[in-house]
């Protein structure tokens, strides 16, 4: 039991981070960053517990994909109007 939920936190904790790279993160200092990351790491705890019995995981992974799709998409647009 312990280690499937570690396992989910670590998943969670890793998609969320794809998550907020690919969407809302802006250029900052490493402290603000490091500060981010960790209420970031913090903030996924409770999240586990929800992913227990709600598809949390499977809901960041379609956000991942959806944003990895968005930003390959602009990257194509830039590059075919430069």
């Amino acid at each position: 039991m312990t280690v499937g939920f570690y396992l989910l936190y670590a998943i969670i904790v890793a998609l969320c981070i794809v998550v907020y790279r690919l969407g809302f993160a802006k250029k900052l200092p490493v402290l603000k960053n490091a500060i981010i990351y960790a209420v970031l790491v913090i903030g996924c705890f409770p999240l586990t517990f929800f992913g227990i019995g709600l598809p949390v995981a499977e809901g960041l992974v379609a956000s991942a994909v959806v944003l990895i799709i968005y930003k390959v998409r602009l990257h194509q647009s830039k590059n075919k109007e430069a």
